[in-house]
């Protein structure tokens, strides 16, 4: 029974006493344990961690080996006095183990710690399997901080946009990149306006290939997408044209607030042709 983690959330408060430089955003990569009953006895685990202000979300890649592995979605707290970590798996997404293995919800209770430029997160698990709440053997988990993925880096949309991605079929398009962008913040605040007269652009804009906004109109008020970025990840945003509305083609002004950064890109979709940007986050 593939031990599967994933970590959910009590809602992270960054507590008072919290050191700024315990930044948990981004990649975490290591082993996770199981006792006797599971599948195997040792597991590869990544999590891809977003730290933004007093809220974890993120997903957890368990895995024997790329090809069979459980990719989970998860949110968590963090003590800044204690350095401590406490998460919760709560979604299953994607299983791809063998049949008579099963999914392992798991609750991880973990530490910060720092040794030079290495940090790692260490500590036990438990859990009880998805489909029939009996008790997982549970273990250890050790990781470190990482500055490459094994697996893509998840950008994460909410449920009624992912029931649109499930049955959405946009034609193939030619991509043009018109700007990189690279950030100094993992939090960015993308605005969409219609470039000129409002004329009834609609757009749908994609980031890494996950639906964000879908058949929205440009006007003089903002379309806004909130994002995080994990260090060291390029990110594609596609503007998609739905349209070319009254006066093609379908353009947009694009606002990009990253802490003190901000950036302007002018974007021209057509219905050939897609605008990019690429979005790197340096810490």
């Amino acid at each position: 029974m593939i031990a599967v983690l994933l970590l959910a959330s009590t809602g992270i408060l960054r507590a008072e006493g919290a050191n700024d430089a315990e930044d948990l955003n981004g990649i975490w990569k290591g082993t996770l344990t199981q006792g006797p009953g599971g599948c195997y006895p040792n597991y590869s685990l990544e999590l891809q961690i977003t730290f933004t202000g007093d809220r974890i979300t993120g997903r957890a890649y368990d895995y024997y080996d790329k090809s069979h592995f459980v990719k989970m979605s998860f949110t968590g707290r963090y003590n800044g006095r204690t350095h401590r970590l406490v998460l919760i798996e709560d979604k299953v997404l994607t299983a791809e183990i063998p049949a008579d293995c099963l999914p392992c919800m798991k609750t991880y209770d973990l530490t910060w710690s720092r040794t030079g430029d290495v940090e790692e997160l260490v500590g036990d698990w438990k859990g009880l399997y998805s489909e029939k709440r009996l008790v997982c053997p549970p273990g250890k988990i050790a990781l470190k901080k990482a500055t490459t993925s094994d697996f893509p880096a998840d950008v994460v949309q909410n449920d009624s946009l992912s029931l649109v991605q499930a049955t959405l079929h946009l034609q193939p398009r030619e991509k043009e990149v018109v700007k990189t962008v690279t950030v100094s913040t993992p939090d960015l605040k993308i605005d969409f306006y219609d470039n000129a007269e409002i004329d009834h652009d609609t757009i749908t804009v994609l980031i890494n290939g996950k639906l964000l906004l879908y058949r929205q109109m440009l006007t003089d008020k903002p379309l806004t997408i909130h994002f995080n970025a994990f260090p060291n990840v390029e990110y594609e945003l596609v503007m998609y044209a739905d349209n070319l509305g009254d006066i093609p083609p379908n353009t947009a002004l694009m606002m990009v607030t990253a802490g003190s950064q901000k950036f302007e890109v002018f974007m021209s979709s057509s219905l050939d042709r897609s605008a990019a940007v690429h979005f790197v986050y340096r810490p």
